[in-house]
């Protein structure tokens, strides 16, 4: 019996055996456990992975700001080789500035997570390939900025993701306008993309050369080479040299829209103000050019403007017009220039002007500073700076007020008034009647019917 009992408990453990084993981690429900087990390391990965290669956990040095409500994240010049994760930031940013780092490549789905963008700035990169994929989920991006990077080609199906793109910067990227173009190019042309590739051109082939994107006929993308012409030396027909234009602020300088519209035209050679500045930019650096004379109306299309840098120019005049019009500016830097004082009527329009920096001119100071001492005297508010006298040598190294507390003691040699005439300094020759007889004379020489009736008589009681 005793014997029985023990075969039949052994009996029900080899049952209960098989139940035991299928219940174990990983077994039983293997095909679900995987899936767990690859969702669990995807998440995990998330942090330290994405599509755009690899990313480091700690956060990139970059800032946080709010501006008008809108938060956006600053992450210029931070030598940053692929798209930060989303979970990085405190929340998700209305506005993306990625300018001037090292990225190279968009891969499919390098903005997950930042479905709230409004704006993204890649301009000064080394990008050279988007995926189609690449803006997955932005649907509400309006501006998109890929200017001044090494693109070739981009496909249409890159920006079907972003049905409320209104802003697109192509321009300065070597483009190759061959077949694989086409459809980007009919895109660009629709004429409700108006500001979609403005200015870009293509670089490629020779033929081509030069042709924006928005005027080419896309026909001409997908035209076979003839084999036997010779596309290094065309045999078009030699085309006049074109006219000379004012350089073009647009593609020549680096702009920058968020947080305020920004244009960067430092050391570009430039001889004059370019053309096409923006009517919303508010800051220019135009400095360290060739700049030697601000003609009159240079910015007048700058209304919204409030700073100003035009130093290191060697800048020798200013029209009496050239600030015309700039009502909201705030500072201006003339520094380090060739000037020897400002023209009458320069600075009048600039009523809300809080900073004036002056410095490393070699300034005059005779009688044609004096204007300058007036206006600076009227505007009490401006912050001014670096303005000592060059010449003459009595005054080197004086500062203004020096020289002007100088000019009040004492009679200066440059505005001696030269001896008067003894008849002109004698009341009781005043309007003699030889005198007022030749006057007579002068409007009996105008004909009858150009003689303008006098509205005042004058009755001499004498």
């Amino acid at each position: 019996m005793h014997v029985t009992s023990s075969l039949l408990l052994a009996s029900l453990l080899l049952l209960l055996l098989p139940s035991t084993e299928m219940k174990r981690p990983g077994k039983g429900r293997g095909l679900r456990g995987v899936r767990h087990k690859l969702t669990h390391d995807r998440v995990r990965g998330a942090a330290r992975y994405t599509r755009s290669g690899p990313s480091r956990l700690v956060a990139p040095d970059c800032s946080e700001l709010t501006e008008s409500g809108d938060f956006f994240v600053d992450c210029q010049d931070r030598h940053l080789t692929s798209i930060p994760t989303s979970q990085t930031w405190s929340k998700q940013p209305k506005h993306l500035l990625l300018a001037r780092n090292q990225i190279k490549v968009l891969h499919d789905g390098a903005f997950f997570g930042f479905e709230s963008l409004t704006s993204l700035d890649l301009q000064q990169n080394q990008i050279h390939l988007v995926e189609e994929g690449a803006f997955q989920g932005l649907t509400r991006l309006t501006t998109l900025l890929l200017q001044h990077n090494h693109l070739g080609t981009l496909s249409e199906e890159a920006l079907i993701p972003m049905p409320n793109l209104r802003y697109l910067r192509l321009y300065d990227n070597p483009w190759n306008c061959l077949c694989p173009m086409d459809s980007l190019v009919r895109t660009l042309q629709v004429p409700s993309n108006r500001n979609l590739g403005n200015h870009a051109r293509c670089a490629e082939p020779i033929r081509l050369k030069g042709i924006k994107l928005k005027q080419i006929d896309p026909i001409l993308l997908c035209k076979e080479r003839d084999p036997t012409s010779d596309q290094t030396d065309p045999t078009d027909p030699v085309k006049p040299i074109p006219i000379r234009i004012r350089p073009d602020a647009t593609t020549l300088c680096h702009t920058y829209l968020f947080p305020h519209i920004r244009v960067d035209c430092r050391k570009r050679g430039l001889t004059e103000v370019p053309t096409g500045i923006s009517e919303d930019v508010v800051h220019i650096d135009l400095s360290h050019n060739s700049i030697r004379h601000l003609k009159a109306r240079n910015f007048q299309t700058a209304r919204s403007l409030r700073t100003l840098n035009i130093s290191h120019n060697n800048m020798e005049r200013i029209d009496t017009a050239s600030l015309f019009g700039l009502l909201h500016l705030r500072e201006l830097d003339l520094s380090d220039n060739s000037l020897h004082f400002i023209q009458y009527g320069v600075l009048e329009d600039l009523y809300f002007l809080s900073q004036l920096k002056l410095g490393g001119n070699p300034w005059v100071c005779d009688y044609s500073i004096h204007y300058m001492v007036y206006w600076l005297h009227l505007h009490p508010g401006v912050r001014h700076s670096g303005l000592l006298c060059h010449s003459p040598p009595e005054h080197t190294g004086k500062s203004l007020a020096k020289y002007v507390h100088s000019y009040n003691g004492e009679c200066p040699k440059d505005r001696q008034q030269n001896r008067t005439d003894p008849d002109q300094s004698n009341p009781e020759l005043w309007n003699t009647p030889m005198e007022v007889q030749g006057e007579l004379e002068e409007e009996e020489l105008e004909p009858s019917h150009l003689r303008v009736p006098q509205k005042y008589q004058i009755i001499r009681l004498s």
